[in-house]
């Protein structure tokens, strides 16, 4: 349904599509569990996500590094830093946007991942974040039991 959506501490909630804006720039995140590829006798369950980034700022900025911080159903965080964004660091001028699409395995049936994009305005050379909004890792296989 497309008026049911949440918002929470800036990032809002699409059913699957989840976004968080940092200083004028929107990251969208849409999640897509992988059957096909996921092997859940094996413990090996795996995820693609679609991003795309807006620039609704009156900057032109490049994207340098990112950070994501991966989190499975046991807790177990990883943490991984990296030039750019599936082998590029894009240019974004005002009103532009990029959209790539990555993905990641876990062993468990659900976890978590949220990070950072560490950027810079390239007329003034000011560093600075924009946040990766926190998104779930669902499957048919993780264990919904409540409390």
């Amino acid at each position: 349904m497309l008026n049911a959506h949440l918002r929470q501490e800036g990032r809002q909630t699409l059913e699957n599509i989840f976004f968080a804006t940092t200083a004028g720039i929107k990251v969208g995140v849409q999640v897509f569990y992988l059957d096909d590829q996921s092997k859940p006798e094996a413990n090996h369950f795996v995820w693609a996500y679609r991003v795309t980034i807006n620039n609704n700022s009156h900057d032109r900025v490049q994207l340098l590094k990112r950070t994501w911080r991966i989190t499975d159903a046991n807790g177990r965080l990883q943490v991984v830093h990296g030039d750019g964004v599936v082998g590029e660091q894009p240019v974004l001028g005002a009103g532009e946007s990029f959209e790539y699409t990555s993905g990641t395995p876990l062993p468990t049936a659900s976890g978590f991942m949220t990070g950072q994009y560490h950027m810079i305005r390239t007329a003034s050379g000011e560093n600075f974040d924009i946040a990766i909004p926190t998104f779930s890792l669902d499957s048919p296989y993780q264990n919904t039991r409540l409390h």
